[in-house]
């Protein structure tokens, strides 16, 4: 059955193109408060909307008297089933003060491929798959400084991974805000 929403799921990425980035935060808590979404902003082919939403920034404490430690995020769902293709996750690790970015994609991956990172029309960073789980398959990459440069002025950002019939699919991601929040948590 899961296999069967993946291939479904890519199937309509591939036709359409449409998904759109789902926002749910409240700055500064450790439980997240839902916010509404924008306004359609593309029709799909099936008539429902595609809607983009930006980067959010969640910061949690593991007690009143430890320091916030705060990751943004940006989450690419089906419109018509609400399915998380692509989650990206990026957080200044504590030891080392640099950024690294965790992907959450779905199920069904060609595995031996990994995920790709392209913002705009700049190189692409490859990405190997390290572990699956229920929820979806993981990856996680430092973020080098030119990348950073690239995602901090950059209009896009595409995540691409293959289905298990090795057909690409790829998610983009937009930067428009990615500046400021990536300001609020380094």
């Amino acid at each position: 059955m899961q296999s069967r929403l993946v291939a479904l799921a890519a199937a309509l990425l591939l036709s359409t193109g449409g998904v759109y980035a789902q926002q749910s935060a409240k700055k500064n808590s450790a439980a997240p408060a839902a916010q509404p979404a924008p306004a359609p902003t593309q029709p799909q082919a099936d008539g429902a909307p595609a809607q983009q939403a930006g980067w959010v920034v969640r910061c949690t404490s593991v007690s009143r008297d430890a320091p916030l430690e705060c990751a943004m995020e940006q989450n690419a769902v089906l419109t018509k089933t609400g399915q998380t293709i692509v989650l990206i996750n990026i957080r200044i690790a504590p030891e080392t003060r640099t950024p690294v970015a965790l992907l959450q994609l779905p199920l069904g991956l060609n595995l031996p491929i990994g995920a790709k990172l392209q913002v705009d029309e700049g190189k692409t960073v490859d990405l190997q798959i390290q572990t699956c789980e229920n929820r979806g398959c993981y990856a996680s990459t430092p973020i080098a400084a030119d990348l950073l440069g690239a995602l901090r002025s950059g209009k896009q950002l595409k995540v691409s991974f293959q289905n298990m019939a090795k057909e690409t699919i790829a998610i983009p991601m937009p930067l428009g805000d990615f500046a400021a929040a990536y300001d609020k948590i380094k």
